[in-house]
């Protein structure tokens, strides 16, 4: 039996090994496939395939070497520290030994790991191995002092309460959260005073980010469609031009971010591993970093330099649904901070910040298509794959649509810009594949029609999803199904057009028999690479 047992949990990390004694004759540029073939020569077998498993038998040849050469005074952290040596890219690390039986050590590169404390407290030795474990001399093992943070939470938010899943309590708390993620933020005075919005977390660096050669959002999967549905308003009330960035796109290719720009990282919990990296690749170049986030005292709250907490409340489904909508909200405000010295774009900022007020009530007025939507989910229980239409604002409506049919219901869906439509698209559409189309009231409403019509004289069977009054305009007859939703300021429209297609994903996910709240291979943190 091994006589050191850990608690692990290291998220596709990559070893490498400049050890002493057997090790010390291969590169220092080892795989982890050479440091496992080193261990078995030594005598290791393997339970697994994995990674993870190296890293306690690491740690069990550095502790039995120690001893065969007497050193019988090894302390656990000296063991902990030769093995942390060895690896490369994010971990999340906590070593617990029967040699050791009042110690326990963590270690963390790039990936989150939190601390819990209890009333009576604990005693805790950490390591500040994050700047030095590249190969360079290693520190001994020092104190580390971190503020504790209370976590206030009441039950009901952890109760399903009348609800038979998570996912549908989330979905159906949106006109709270959106509501609760602007209070306090929105400014509306009287008739001498302009409407405004006040994000104190930017309070400092708005001048800054008005001075930005550029702004870019960086994100994954559901943040980065939020950052993608605002970053037309973004633009437009900003005057600066706006990219988008996957997060581990951006790291692989070390695309260029400069100390001219803002970056904007978006992330839920505020603890994905690869936004963490982007995030010290954007510090590391200069550029002024900006936290949104649902997670007070997260790994991004704490690193960026500012930043708005978008106070969705807690969020225990896997698929995300409130804070997509509330990230929406967040970044249309932080539009309307940074334009808010412009005197020529400032009745169009009343506009919004009146639409924003109004959310709410539209947001529980398309909840009442609940059993509608449900309806709907029973025509497409048999189906194997569903395209999503979206132009415009909604295009991330259309990729965040699939992606939540994708993720929970375990059905093949795709998120398509409508305008590509003749680029490829068009050649899957036949009387069998259904097709949802996003055609409410915006600038891109006549071109949506044009849409609709070349689906239907392909024989497609749509869904049409339009602003409320609008069926005729839209509606081609046959087996064409329309969802009519309330109009709102067009930049704030996706919070409103997501909705029905959450509620699709999530009544699709039960009629198929499947985990809503913990879809198949997923996780509510993300720490791959």
């Amino acid at each position: 039996m091994i006589p050191l047992q850990f608690l692990l949990m290291i998220p596709n990390s990559f070893l490498y090994s400049s050890a002493k004694q057997a090790i010390s004759n291969h590169s220092s540029n080892l795989s982890t496939k050479v440091l496992k073939q080193t261990l078995v020569r030594q005598g290791f077998t393997y339970e697994s395939e994995t990674d993870t498993e190296v890293i306690p038998k690491l740690a069990k040849f550095v502790f039995d070497k120690a001893n065969e050469e007497g050193d019988q005074s090894v302390t656990f952290s000296q063991v902990v520290l030769e093995v942390i040596r060895h690896l490369e890219g994010a971990y999340a690390l906590i070593f617990k030994s029967r040699h050791y039986p009042n110690e326990l050590i963590a270690s963390k590169h790039g990936s989150p790991l939190l601390l819990g404390v209890k009333d009576g407290g604990v005693s805790i030795l950490k390591l500040d191995m994050a700047k030095n474990n590249r190969g360079g001399t290693l520190s001994r093992p020092v104190s580390v002092q971190r503020a504790l943070s209370i976590l206030e939470m009441e039950v009901e938010q952890i109760n399903k309460g009348k609800y038979e899943h998570y996912m549908q309590k989330e979905i159906h708390e949106q006109p709270e959260s959106v509501t609760t993620t602007m209070r306090g933020r929105l400014i509306r005075g009287g008739s001498s005073k302009a409407k405004t919005v006040l994000l104190g977390g930017l309070k400092y660096h708005l001048k800054t980010i008005r001075r930005s050669r550029r702004i870019v959002f960086i994100g994954c999967g559901t943040s980065c469609n939020a950052a993608l549905a605002a970053r037309s308003i973004v633009e437009e009330l900003s005057g600066i031009p706006v990219t988008m960035e996957i997060a581990s796109d951006l790291v692989d290719r070390q695309g260029p971010i400069y100390r001219e720009d803002t970056a904007v990282f978006v992330s839920q919990l505020g603890g994905t591993a690869d936004t963490l990296l982007a995030l010290e690749y954007a510090l590391e170049n200069g550029a002024l970093c900006v936290g949104i986030t649902n997670t007070v005292g997260s790994e991004i709250a704490r690193r960026t330099h500012c930043g708005v907490h978008i106070n969705a409340g807690c969020e225990i489904g896997v698929a995300s649904t409130k804070a997509y909508t509330s990230q929406i909200i967040v970044m249309a405000m932080l539009a309307l901070a940074i334009g808010g010295d412009t005197l020529s774009n400032q009745a169009r900022r009343e506009v919004i910040i009146d639409g924003l007020v109004d959310l709410p009530c539209k947001v529980k007025e398309v909840l009442k298509l609940d059993n509608e939507i449900k309806d709907l989910a029973k025509l497409l229980i048999a189906e194997q794959s569903l395209l999503v239409f979206g132009r415009g604002y909604n295009y991330a409506t259309a990729l965040e649509g699939a992606l939540k049919v994708k993720e929970v219901a375990l059905m093949h869906s795709e998120g398509i810009l409508a305008g590509e439509m003749k680029h490829g698209p068009l050649a899957l559409v036949d009387a069998n594949l259904p097709i949802a189309v996003i055609a409410t009231r915006d600038a891109c409403f006549s071109k949506q029609q044009s849409v609709i019509q070349q689906l239907n004289a392909r024989k497609g069977r749509l869904i049409v999803m339009c602003t409320k009054g609008d069926a005729a305009s839209v509606s081609v007859g046959g087996s064409c199904r329309v969802i009519e939703v309330p109009q709102v300021e067009d930049c704030l429209q996706p919070v409103v057009n997501v909705v029905p297609l959450q509620l699709l994903a999530y009544h699709l996910t039960v009629l198929r028999g499947h985990n809503v709240d913990q879809p198949r291979n997923l996780a509510k943190s993300v720490t791959t690479q």
